[in-house]
C-alpha cells in the first residue's frame, strides 16, 4: 500500500496533510534503524498495518476542533500520529511507559511540524488530566486497560458519541469483552477497508 492508497480512503486531505502522510515511511525507518519500535516485518507495510489502522478510529468517530484526546501506550506514535495530522485542530496527548519510544514520537512530530501534539514518557494512571475521547492499540486487555483511564474523562460530551475509549483491537473478542463486564460498541473496520488484514480488525467504543 502507498500513500495514494490511503488517499483514496479519506479524499479531503490538503496537500499539507498529504506530504506529512508521504514523510512518515522515511521518518519511521530512520529512528527504526536506531530504536526499533515497529517490528522489521511491518515497516515495510506502514501504511496498512499502522496508518491506515489507526485512522480507523476516524472512520468512527470523526474529532472535533478544540477536542482533547488521549493515546495511552501510544508505542512509535500509533494511533496518535496519523490522528493528529488527520484533525490538526483537536489536541493529542500521547504517553508511554517506554521513554525510548517517547522519543521517537517527539522526533517524528517536530519533523512533521505537528503542533497539536504532546508526547510524555509516563503511565496512564499518572495522567491528571481530563480528556474528550482516550485511544489505544490493543495495549493489553480491556477489563484492565479500562480501570487506568475510567477517571480521566470530560464531563462535558460534544461529538456524536458521548466521551469515551476508542480502542484498536483484533481477532474474536467475545471472551474479552463478556470478561471486561463492559457495555460495548464494536466496529469492524472489514466494513472501512479491504483486505484481510482489516478483517478482523475492530474499533471497541465504551463510554466514558
Amino acid at each position: 500500500m502507498t500513500s495514494e492508497d490511503l488517499f483514496t480512503y479519506f479524499p479531503n486531505l490538503t496537500e499539507k496533510q498529504k506530504q506529512q502522510f508521504e514523510q512518515l515511511p522515511a521518518l519511521y525507518e530512520f529512528w527504526n534503524n536506531q530504536i526499533n519500535v515497529i517490528s522489521r516485518k511491518d515497516i515495510d507495510q506502514l501504511f496498512e498495518r499502522h496508518v491506515l489502522h489507526s485512522l480507523g478510529i476516524a472512520k468512527v468517530m470523526p474529532f472535533l476542533p478544540g477536542e482533547s484526546v488521549l493515546d495511552v501506550g501510544t508505542g512509535g506514535g500509533f494511533p496518535g500520529i496519523p490522528l493528529a495530522i488527520l484533525f490538526p485542530e483537536t489536541s493529542f496527548y500521547l504517553v508511554d511507559s517506554i521513554g525510548k519510544k517517547i522519543k521517537v514520537v517527539q522526533e517524528v512530530a517536530s519533523a512533521l511540524g505537528l503542533e497539536n501534539v504532546r508526547a510524555t514518557h509516563s503511565r496512564a494512571e499518572q495522567i491528571d488530566e481530563k480528556f474528550d475521547f482516550i485511544v489505544s492499540r490493543a495495549v493489553t486487555r480491556l477489563g484492565e486497560f479500562y480501570p487506568w483511564i475510567k477517571e480521566k474523562f470530560s464531563k462535558t460530551s460534544k461529538n456524536k458519541l458521548p466521551n469515551g475509549i476508542l480502542y484498536l483491537k483484533g481477532g474474536d473478542l467475545t471472551d474479552e469483552i463478556k470478561e471486561s463486564g463492559l457495555k460495548v460498541i464494536q466496529y469492524h473496520l472489514k466494513d472501512y477497508y479491504p483486505g484481510e488484514f482489516f478483517e478482523t480488525k475492530q474499533v471497541i467504543y465504551i463510554k466514558g
